[in-house]
């Protein structure tokens, strides 16, 4: 089995799924709060290393902050599938009030991301770096799945 490529700082940047991420924070900015924030600043929220992790109970709900945050690195999952194949694709989340539930990601009647949600309080990656690979592996999945399925993807 071949290993997955390290992405590296430089590497990071340039990821397709970080810049849509990073799009998703600016457009929610209708106020100019984080003009002067720089682009990565905006990500902070999702690195949650391990000494903050153990921090977090185990058992808990998630606040709107964290749900929010969820559902923007679903949506920037999302729109990099649409860049990468032309095809629209819409997110829906079910989530109950104690953080389990399911995101699903869907192309016409296809669904290119179905993702298990759990312990959704504790959200978030070790290093950036994760959260680049992680964000990738979903657009790359859904991509796969709609050039499995483009008459499924096109409906």
């Amino acid at each position: 089995m071949a290993e997955a490529a390290v992405i590296t700082a430089g590497d990071v940047a340039d990821n397709l799924f970080i810049q849509e991420l990073i799009k998703q924070w600016r457009a929610q900015d209708t106020h100019g709060t984080w003009d002067k924030k720089k682009d990565f600043e905006l990500l902070e929220p999702y690195i949650v290393n391990k000494e903050a992790r153990r921090a977090i109970p185990i058992i808990g709900d998630p606040d709107p902050e964290i749900l929010w945050r969820l559902e923007l690195f679903y949506n920037a999952v999302g729109l990099s599938i649409e860049r990468a194949t032309g095809i629209m694709v819409q997110p829906m989340m079910k989530m109950s009030h104690e953080g389990f539930g399911r995101m699903i990601l869907i192309a016409g009647r296809l669904i290119v991301v179905n993702k298990q949600l759990r312990d959704v309080h504790r959200f978030g990656f070790e290093t950036l770096d994760k959260l680049a690979a992680e964000g990738m592996k979903f657009v790359n999945a859904g991509v796969e799945m709609i050039q499995k399925y483009p008459e499924v993807a096109n409906f």
